[in-house]
């Protein structure tokens, strides 16, 4: 790496177009290695001639053959097709300054507070409970999530994470990223149908922007490539020191006989610094200094002196322009865009997740009931057998097969309890926020919705129109195409560093000098001999007379110059270029591909829907079947021409029955759920605005449609059954 300073010259323009034009001559017979450097001669001289804005970025440091296509800067990724929703949760925009030198000035200087999150559950969750139980609808479940789950409470803050990303990219600093992976620490029963990953490329659990590699096999190394930005917060230096030293002398005769001179300094300086949007950078400085002395050839003492010098630097190539150092702004702005959709992925997440809980709260309800129609059944058949025993009709054999599956009707219904009790705390922990209430842990849930068996209108659109509506609105795609976009923000910066540095500078500053004269001042003459300074020998000059020399270019120092630095190999911001090149195109291969997933997922929705409810209707039949076979077989054993062991048989099967129709219902309700997932239209089905949700308070409750109110009564008894009495 060499560095130059120069001047500039009438005849370097059209020098500059001699030397374009003989490259442009000789291109194809040069190789990469002369190319580069005749490259970098025409992008000096006609950008310090005054080149068109933009040219060298044109021109940039591309080789020849083949590698140049790969070189050139990507077409534009398609554009986002979701509309942005700009979501803040809190009052205070983090994205501007809680305070200002102009308004507030001393606040900018104090920390932020930021209030605790709140552990308290909502009002909403205590007024579902009646008579120490939990009614709720699927909708009120919905709310509830949106409002206490600590899933979305934690990815709420993102938000306003994304926004400190851009007041930090304001002052000329990288973007430290945000988190766009899903939140997902909620318990839930049964791992959900559809995909639970979130995030385009770019998206982890550490941040787009300050990840070191990726998830789906991504590498992101280079973000925030290029040259780094002015600091665009200016900032004052000031600096005061007072020194007192006594300096002993070797040779008297330079100290005026003094064999020790003391010397009072006492240094008052301040500096301005302010980066400037266009890539440069003005620097002002201010001395002073107030020096007593007793060394005889002082003339002042006190001896006042100061200096000011202001530095103008311009980049002309590596980092000029506003675009190259507002990049970082730009790219704080797509993670805030990001974030946005991060967090409607979470509430789709979220809310899916929730609503499989409730229906497998539902399941595990209706089993419990059906299990304990089982042992109603078994015991009345038990009851029946012991009477007829008693008369001598029927074997003792039949009243023990009775006894056995009434043990067994009660094994099962314990453990249907069981799973219930587990379920219910399961869905409390999702939708409220603290548990340490006694009333509240206990307090068992009733679901008081039922899933509807309607079609829904996406069974019948064909599947190619769900997949245009999945691209339309899934945020992994929104995701993938910000991240792309932040990648050619990259992308130009790393192009940007192949340049080399080249800055015009201008100064101006001056300087003066003051004070009184020094009381022990001599005057030497050439014989030898020396005299005391007679009075007024110097006149006295004051501060307010040096401040004015200072600026009345009475002693002035000004100019212009040029810095150059070229690096000979370039080879560390080739790799980086060239790196970050091939992220992006494996970010376009993510994104592709995510089409690819994302059409599957539709498909496979599509099939599972279908299958679901041609297994709900032969699920009903079998119910109904299994149903008219036990009343039938029962009557033939009243008859006596049936058996206990037949009745015990049509018994199992109708039970058997049962639970695969409450199996097979719950699998349609979840499937379905998850079709709106699939197509990120969750939202849109059932009312729930985004904004209320970053808010954190539902002011409208969702409604969902698809359901049915559950028949009143016939609630189950969560209390164990007793053993029967031995005979």
């Amino acid at each position: 790496m060499h560095s130059f300073k120069f001047g500039v010259c009438d005849g370097g323009r059209a020098a500059g177009r001699q030397e374009h034009e003989e490259l442009n001559r000789n291109k194809g017979a040069e190789g990469r290695a002369g190319e580069r450097l005749r490259v970098t001669a025409v992008l000096l001289l006609s950008l310090t001639m005054g080149m068109p804005p933009g040219y060298a970025q044109q021109v940039g440091a591309g080789s020849n053959g083949p590698d140049k296509a790969t070189s050139e800067l990507p077409a534009a990724p398609a554009p986002v097709m979701t509309t942005p929703v700009d979501l803040r949760p809190s009052n205070h925009d983090f994205s501007r300054p809680f305070a200002t030198w102009f308004g507030d000035p001393i606040n900018i200087y104090r920390p932020t507070i930021i209030g605790k999150a709140s552990f308290t559950n909502s009002v909403r969750l205590t007024d579902l409970v009646k008579d120490g139980k939990i009614y709720l609808s699927l909708a009120d479940a919905i709310a509830l999530a949106i409002e206490n789950n600590y899933d979305i409470a934690i990815a709420r803050y993102d938000l306003d994470i994304a926004d400190t990303d851009i007041l930090r990219t304001k002052t000329g600093a990288a973007p430290l990223g945000v988190p766009t992976a899903i939140v997902s620490n909620t318990l839930t029963g049964a791992a959900s149908s559809t995909e639970a990953g979130g995030g385009g490329p770019g998206g982890t659990a550490v941040g787009s922007g300050g990840a070191g590699s990726g998830v789906n096999g991504l590498t992101l190394t280079t973000a925030g490539a290029g040259p780094a930005p002015e600091n665009f917060d200016p900032s004052v230096t000031g600096t005061i020191q007072l020194e007192r030293a006594k300096q002993p002398q070797v040779n008297p005769l330079f100290s005026g006989g003094l064999k020790a001179l003391t010397t009072n300094t006492d240094e008052y300086n301040f500096t301005f610094n302010q980066g400037i949007i266009t890539g440069a950078n003005l620097a002002v400085s201010f001395q002073n200094q107030r020096i007593t002395t007793d060394n005889p050839f002082t003339t002042y003492s006190p001896d006042l002196s100061s200096n000011f010098r202001a530095t103008l630097t311009q980049h002309l190539l590596q980092g000029a322009g506003i675009w190259m150092n507002k990049r970082f702004i730009y790219q704080a702005l797509n993670d805030r865009r990001i974030a946005d959709s991060s967090f409607r992925q979470q509430i789709l997440y979220t809310v899916n997740q929730v609503e499989s809980i409730y229906w497998g709260l539902v399941q595990d309800y209706e089993d419990v009931q059906a299990k304990q129609h089982a042992l109603e059944q078994s015991n009345q058949l038990l009851g029946d057998n012991r009477k007829q025993l008693e008369i001598g009709t029927m074997a003792p054999l039949d009243v023990v097969n009775a006894e056995s599956s009434v043990a067994a009707d009660q094994q099962a219904l314990i453990s249907s309890q069981s799973a219930l009790n587990y379920q219910q705390q399961i869905i409390k922990q999702a939708i409220a926020r603290n548990l340490n209430d006694a009333a509240l842990s206990a307090a068992p849930v009733i679901p008081t919705d039922r899933v509807g068996l309607e079609a829904i209108p996406e069974e019948t659109q064909p599947v190619e129109a769900l997949v245009q509506e999945a691209f339309q609105r899934r945020p992994e795609l929104e995701q993938a195409v910000l991240t792309l976009r932040n990648d050619e923000i990259t992308l130009k910066g790393a192009r940007n560093a192949l340049l080399p540095t080249l800055d015009a500078y201008a100064f101006y500053g001056a300087s003066a000098l003051g004070g009184a004269q020094s009381p022990d001042c001599v005057n030497f003459s050439f014989s030898g001999t020396s005299t005391s300074c007679a009075p007024n020998t110097y006149p006295a000059v004051g501060y307010g007379t040096v401040t004015e020399h200072l600026f009345n270019s009475s002693a002035p120092d000004k100019g212009v110059g040029f810095n150059l630095t070229v690096p000979i190999r370039n080879r560390y911001a080739q790799s980086v270029q060239e790196r970050s090149l091939m992220e992006y195109r494996q970010a376009e291969l993510r994104l592709e591909q995510l089409h690819t997933q994302i059409r599957m997922q539709v498909v496979n929705s599509m099939f599972a829907l279908n299958n679901d409810r041609a297994q709900v209707r032969a699920a009903t039949a079998a119910q109904d079947y299994a149903q008219q076979s036990f009343d039938a077989e029962e009557k033939k054993l009243h008859l006596g021409a049936s058996t206990t062991a037949s009745v015990l048989q049509q018994e199992r099967s109708l039970a058997t029955a049962e639970n695969n129709l409450i199996i097979a219902r719950a699998a349609y309700a979840k499937d379905r759920a998850g079709l709106y997932q699939t197509l990120a239209s969750t939202l849109q089905h059932y009312g729930i605005s985004l904004t209320e949700a970053a808010s954190g308070t539902v002011a409208t409750a969702p409604v969902v449609p698809g359901v049915e109110q559950a028949k009143p009564g016939n609630e189950p008894n969560m209390t164990p059954p007793a053993a029967a009495p031995p005979q």
